[in-house]
């Protein structure tokens, strides 16, 4: 090659001006890429909003006691309505913090269908001696979001007492007598029932679960930026492809004229001139080695003469 280095090539007017061209195409396909990825966040927010925001249905709509809790439920309003259990039954779940305070949550079982009952989170107090933690009786009804339970093991603390460092129904179900809604319900309000007074302050419920709606969006996104790489790919592969034939004539001349200089003509000219110059001389030698000096002028006259 002629050593021509690619950045010459890059800027000729020719492939600075596609160059131009493909970085624009390329950034507009990223931006399309980032749209599709907004229609999907948005379309998410959406489903998942509905979900928490839906009007309340019954608990037993959603799954029985004798199911495990469905993904679908969760984050889910529901209504409950029972008796509450035993105050021996309700127990607390430790440092949670609510505003700039940590205490405890409220968890009180609510029998339903005679069969079991829901843990519910009736709401958080400062300590478990508080007033408001006084664990309520008679039937009620009231409206609560569903929650799963946490997947820190607490079975060491149920060992010790009633209060427990997570909100755990694998361990809460061995200290009762009976079955219980493999789910929890934060409580939000009391439709109908006595409400204690104090009452635990309200727990907000957690946010619900990302309901991944559009996912067709998110294929999208990746597919605008897999042509948006490609297109400045293809003018890298066109621009290289046409450095190379660029270089190519020069290195069939240079190779022409390095055969040229590389062949022994020219010594061979000039060595066999050397070796016919041998050869005369050798001849004349021998042709006048008994000659005397001035014999051949002699000679070559009388011949004329003749």
């Amino acid at each position: 090659m002629d050593g021509r280095p690619l950045w010459r090539t890059v800027l000729t007017p020719r492939w600075s001006g596609l160059l131009l061209l493909a970085l624009a195409i390329a950034a507009v396909m990223s931006v399309l890429g980032v749209w599709q990825l907004d229609v999907y966040q948005s379309k998410t927010d959406a489903a998942t909003a509905k979900r928490a925001e839906g009007e309340p249905v019954a608990l037993q709509s959603l799954f029985s006691i004798d199911e495990g809790l469905p993904s679908k439920a969760v984050g889910r309003r529901v209504t409950v309505s029972g008796t509450w259990a035993p105050g021996a039954d309700q127990v607390f779940i430790a440092d949670r913090r609510q505003g700039d305070r940590d205490g405890f949550w409220v968890a009180t079982p609510l029998m339903v269908d005679g069969s079991g009952a829901v843990m519910v989170v009736r709401g958080w107090v400062a300590s478990v001696n508080d007033p408001a933690a006084t664990a309520p009786t008679g039937p009620v009804k009231l409206t609560g979001t569903v929650t799963a339970s946490e997947a820190e093991d607490s079975s060491a603390d149920a060992a010790k007492g009633r209060v427990l460092s997570s909100l755990r129904i694998p361990t809460i179900v061995h200290l009762v007598d009976y079955r219980l809604y493999d789910a929890f319900v934060i409580q939000s309000s009391v439709e109908s029932g006595a409400v204690p007074s104090p009452a635990p302050a309200v727990v907000p419920p957690p946010p619900p679960p990302t309901d991944h709606a559009g996912l067709r969006n998110v294929a999208y996104a990746f597919q605008w930026w897999i042509f948006a790489a490609f297109t400045l790919w293809m003018w890298w592969r066109m621009v290289t492809d046409a450095h190379r034939t660029e270089a190519e004539p020069n290195d069939s001349a240079d190779g022409t004229d390095g055969g040229s200089d590389g062949e022994p003509a020219g010594d061979g000219a000039g060595g066999g001139g050397a070796d016919r110059s041998d050869d005369a001389s050798d001849d004349a030698t021998a042709d006048g080695s008994d000659r005397q000096p001035g014999e051949g002028a002699r000679a070559t006259a009388a011949h004329r003469s003749d």
